[in-house]
């Protein structure tokens, strides 16, 4: 089967020389891309640029992303009939720039419109707005796909995580979703519509319960 894996943190600039990022490393949707491709699936792997993993090796093509909005469009680009599975691991962040301010003496805000935020400046204010949510799109692009999701939480016990999993299927029109973090604990869960949560204790046994789905 033709299979694309996300994997990795997305950055959104702050200004031509910061940015703002995730810790995701990019391992674990490297190393599901490498265990499908062993497994004689044809797997594209789009993996962030600045993903310190690189264990990839085995994906029949590797492509690098930036922005959201980068990996959205590489995305969109390769939907196609013949890809039966999107296996959306990446950590894209929730939160792109909307503006920089400084707070003057009398309390009000300048907008900082520099190339390099000066680092003599007192206080510097970032407003930050959403990012686009890419798995929000996947349905229209890949129709006939099967479609797995990510949730990593760290706040609450893991029954609120899976119901965030829960409400993803929903809201995204996905197959399954994948739950874990500091919320969910050791391991990691696999929500799907209509059927039972599954307890997955290890990855490898995740790997086998998502190829399950193809």
């Amino acid at each position: 089967m033709k299979c694309l894996v996300t994997a990795g943190p997305t950055f959104e600039p702050l200004d031509e020389v910061r940015r703002l990022t995730n810790f995701s490393t990019g391992r674990l949707g490297s190393q599901l891309a490498a265990w499908l491709a062993a497994r004689g699936h044809d797997v594209t792997l789009l993996l962030g640029h600045y993903a310190t993993w690189r264990g990839g090796a085995g994906a029949a093509e590797v492509r690098t992303f930036t922005t959201a909005n980068d990996l959205s469009d590489q995305l969109h680009r390769l939907a196609a009939p013949e890809v039966g599975a999107v296996f959306h691991a990446a950590a894209v962040g929730d939160f792109c720039l909307a503006g920089a301010y400084e707070r003057l003496p009398d309390g009000r805000l300048a907008e900082i419109k520099e190339s390099k935020i000066a680092s003599r400046r007192a206080c510097v204010l970032l407003e930050l707005k959403p990012a686009p949510k890419i798995i929000a799109s996947l349905r229209d692009w890949y129709p006939s796909a099967r479609l797995i999701g990510w949730k990593y939480e760290l706040e609450g016990g893991r029954e609120a995580a899976l119901a965030g999993a829960r409400r993803q299927l929903t809201e995204c029109r996905t197959d399954a979703c994948v739950v874990n973090g500091r919320a969910y604990g050791e391991g990691f869960g696999l929500a799907r519509p209509d059927t039972p949560d599954v307890h997955c204790a290890d990855q490898e046994t995740l790997f086998d319960a998502l190829a399950g789905l193809l």
